[in-house]
């Protein structure tokens, strides 16, 4: 057994590459071999968001604070909101983040194939992140 003590883990600010707007990480868990999962509770202020990017073996996310918008490739932006469970297949194109006006807090639960747990993409234009959604 372990136990990770919450003191002892250091959250991150979300890297430019891979977000707009200010994120903030913080690191859950990441099991050890053989297993492959691994989890961080991530908080979007308004308007921050990831870019397009991709899992190799898929993401859950967990809402559990404020609103957000979260979007696969081709389809409808969608709300969000606290308690709702999110899964996008492997490989399938997408993003989440914050609504303009609210933030919104997620748990992801991710696992690396090969040690790569995702693929980063293009940003999400201010075009995409205004469009009309769907909540």
């Amino acid at each position: 057994m372990e136990i990770k003590r919450n003191a002892t883990r250091l959250s991150s600010k979300g890297s430019a590459d891979y977000f707009t707007g200010a994120v903030q990480i913080e690191p859950l868990f990441e099991a050890s071999e053989p297993a492959r999962a691994f989890s961080a509770s991530v908080t979007f202020e308004p308007g921050a968001r990831t870019a397009w990017h991709t899992h190799p073996l898929g993401q859950t996310l967990i809402v559990t604070g404020g609103v957000g918008w979260a979007q696969k490739w081709g389809g409808p932006k969608e709300e969000i909101r606290p308690g709702d469970v999110i899964w996008f297949p492997p490989g399938e194109k997408h993003w989440h983040g914050a609504t303009a006006e609210s933030a919104m807090t997620h748990i992801s639960v991710v696992e690396k194939l090969n040690g790569k747990s995702a693929e980063w993409l293009e940003p999400v234009t201010a075009e995409q992140y205004q469009e009309r959604s769907r909540g």
